[in-house]
């Protein structure tokens, strides 16, 4: 039987396995509010897809994290991937997806219900946390299916200058 999710030990560095690899993101503005969705898919040849929807549903961060996620595998599944490296900076759906699931929320239980189906029929799917700044391109994405401009990078100052310290 093939691997489908990594021990809940592994290390998000791991190497990626072969296959398409997917940074995915989830907006919800406000939080909880509307959703937008946004994941950047890299074939093995190299070919970058970009996904950004907005679902014109209400719900909260997580909800909009897991959707994305399901929408990019459901991308995946229509480009006819077998195996993927997935990426998001959500690290209760990698808990929840990526290793001994916990019980889940009880409003996203039949979400993570079907993100766990979706995730079963691939062949291998190894899913990682990775920290915010190093999803940006797919929090761009999500962000702009709501018609918003992307966030600024960490520590910088909205106008592009740095804060005197006083």
């Amino acid at each position: 039987m093939p691997q489908r999710f990594p021990p809940p030990d592994l290390p998000a560095a791991a190497p990626p396995c072969a296959g398409w690899v997917v940074h995915c993101d989830g907006s919800a503005l406000p939080n909880p509010g509307r959703m937008g969705l946004g994941a950047v898919l890299v074939a093995p040849d190299g070919t970058r897809h970009a996904l950004s929807q907005d679902t014109h549903l209400h719900g909260c961060n997580n909800e909009a994290e897991l959707r994305a996620l399901m929408a990019a595998l459901a991308a995946l599944r229509q480009h006819g991937a077998a195996s993927a490296q997935v990426y998001c900076d959500n690290s209760i759906l990698v808990e929840q997806l990526g290793g001994a699931p916990a019980r889940a929320p009880a409003r996203l239980a039949a979400l993570f219900a079907q993100a766990r189906a979706l995730l079963g029929g691939f062949e291998h799917v190894r899913l990682g946390w990775v920290p915010r700044h190093r999803n940006a391109q797919a929090d761009a994405l999500a962000r702009a299916a709501l018609g918003l401009a992307p966030k600024p990078p960490a520590g910088s100052h909205p106008k592009g200058q740095k804060r005197r310290k006083r």
